[in-house]
């Protein structure tokens, strides 16, 4: 998430209003796409929006028991706003099975929450969606979670759950989106919005009820009060799915019940040497995954749009600090014809390692995260990203937190120049690079290119990365490479 710019006077319900309305408009797709519906406020209100606006979309909630509390809502709201709604009853048994292999924990909120989800999302893939908006955010900017009533410094929780988002909503919403062949979009998560959210007083916000000031928008749109102010449920709760899960466990703990879905494959890492790859692999490792190889691309065109170049030879040593194997396949790097070469490495892992799974480090390329998808659907693989959609801030900082000491081997973009190159990265770097987003739209964490990285050591690695011999080779004030001739590994 890029660096926010909270106003220090609190905004009017007409300034919230105009940029609630301004994000969803803004984020209507070209043809019909669909609505995440529940009948609650934030649903509600996009679809309000949308219907304003005269798109063409169609509102879809799901439930596992015809007396779920969402779909008498959805049903209700529908009616009320001449909404198009299609509703479904899942399997919840056949719906969790899917849902578990997603998100991969044994999380009872988390799967009643994906569950309902899921079944709604398989709906807009039958009916040839592509694009589906969803409320997520509202809770968090508005203070809808009950533990909000009890907060000492309202706003200050709501920013840090904000910036937190991606651990446990985003990423969640997306891999079920995705998993249907969907795009998962998020109006709530606007920037203007945000940034104004986060200057309402608390009092404006939790009144008589929660997400006060919202409810008065909704009610100022032409919004019934009986929908606006109906109470809060959360999606575990309103779609049933929740019981079902305890139904289908019985006696036995829920997330024990759960964890028996799941089995860790053996995974494969595309790995370049640098942060972004090394920090979804120690993630993994993290979560008791067991990583068998390292897959890299030596690419022949330093300005390839798939594969980091400069220093991509470190990996074998790192590979060596690391403890585990590696393998190498060129490329000539010609846009596109690269993915053959890709292909071709990952069948090989396939075939030599029996990995099940590749590990990506993207973070928001869309362009990678699609191509490599593809290649993996077709090769029979998992994929796992678990970086996608973290905010670049934030994992800049974690890293260097976290104990990683990396180092920039090549910069392309105003602001960056030869002193970046080649020295230990700190947090002082990672605020001059926040500074430089805010002044000119830099990517912090260089996924746009503006920058690439080494990392010399690692919580996970076994050994250290160090450099004997390197020079710095400019090609104008803000273009250059820090070319690496001699390297070796040592104790830690």
């Amino acid at each position: 998430m890029q660096e926010l710019n909270i106003p220090k006077q609190p905004p009017s319900m007409a300034e919230v209003k105009e940029a609630l309305i301004k994000a969803v408009k803004t984020r209507i797709p070209k043809g019909k796409f669909g609505i995440l519906f529940s009948g609650g406020i934030d649903s509600v209100i996009i679809a309000k929006i949308c219907k304003d606006q005269k798109a063409d979309f169609i509102c879809y909630t799901a439930g596992f028991n015809a007396n779920a509390p969402d779909l008498r809502n959805a049903e209700y709201a529908a009616k009320a706003l001449s909404l198009r709604l299609r509703t479904r009853i899942g399997n919840p048994e056949e719906i969790l099975k899917k849902v578990i292999t997603l998100i991969n924990q044994p999380d009872a909120v988390q799967a009643g929450v994906a569950m309902p989800l899921y079944v709604a999302c398989e709906m807009a893939k039958e009916d040839g969606i592509k694009v589906v908006l969803n409320g997520t955010g509202a809770d968090e900017l508005f203070a809808g979670y009950a533990r909000y009533k009890k907060s000492k410094d309202l706003n200050k929780d709501c920013y840090s759950d904000i910036l937190n988002i991606h651990k446990k909503d985003t990423i969640r919403d997306q891999m079920v989106a995705k998993a249907n062949g969907l795009e998962g979009i998020s109006p709530f998560l606007d920037k203007g919005l945000i940034e104004l959210a986060l200057a309402i007083p608390a009092e404006q916000k939790i009144a008589e009820s929660n997400k006060m000031v919202l409810r008065q928008i909704a009610i100022s749109m032409g919004i019934p009060k009986a929908i606006a102010m109906r109470p809060k449920k959360a999606a575990q709760y309103g779609s049933y799915a929740d019981k079902a899960i305890g139904k289908l466990a019985k006696k036995i703990p829920k997330s024990e019940y759960l964890n028996s879905f799941l089995k860790k494959p053996k995974l494969g890492v595309l790995f370049s040497s640098g942060k972004d790859s090394c920090y979804a692999l120690y993630t993994m490792l993290k979560q008791n995954y067991e990583i068998i190889c390292l897959i890299t691309i030596k690419s022949k065109n330093k300005d390839s749009f798939m594969f980091h170049t400069p220093a991509v030879e470190m990996a074998k040593l790192q590979s060596e600090a690391i403890g585990i194997p590696i393998m190498f396949h060129e490329t000539e790097g010609e846009k596109e014809e690269e993915l053959k070469d890709l292909e071709a490495a990952i069948q090989k892992a396939k075939e030599l390692y029996k990995i099940e799974g590749i590990v990506t480090g993207a973070l928001f390329s869309e362009y990678q995260s699609e191509r490599i998808q593809k290649i993996a659907d077709k090769l029979g693989l998992k994929t796992f990203s678990p970086l996608w959609h973290k905010s670049q801030e934030t994992e800049m900082r974690e890293l260097i937190q976290n104990g990683f000491e990396f180092i920039l081997t090549a910069v392309a973009a105003d602001g960056l120049d030869k002193s970046w190159l080649g020295r230990k990265i700190e947090e002082k770097d990672i605020d001059k690079l926040v500074a430089l987003n805010k002044k000119n739209g830099l990517n912090v964490c260089g996924e746009g290119g503006e920058f690439e990285s080494l990392v010399l050591n690692a919580p996970f690695f076994k050994k250290r990365i160090i450099i004997e011999k390197a020079e710095i080779q400019m090609e104008s004030e803000c273009i250059g490479r820090y070319v690496i001739e001699k390297a070796g590994i040592a104790s830690k």
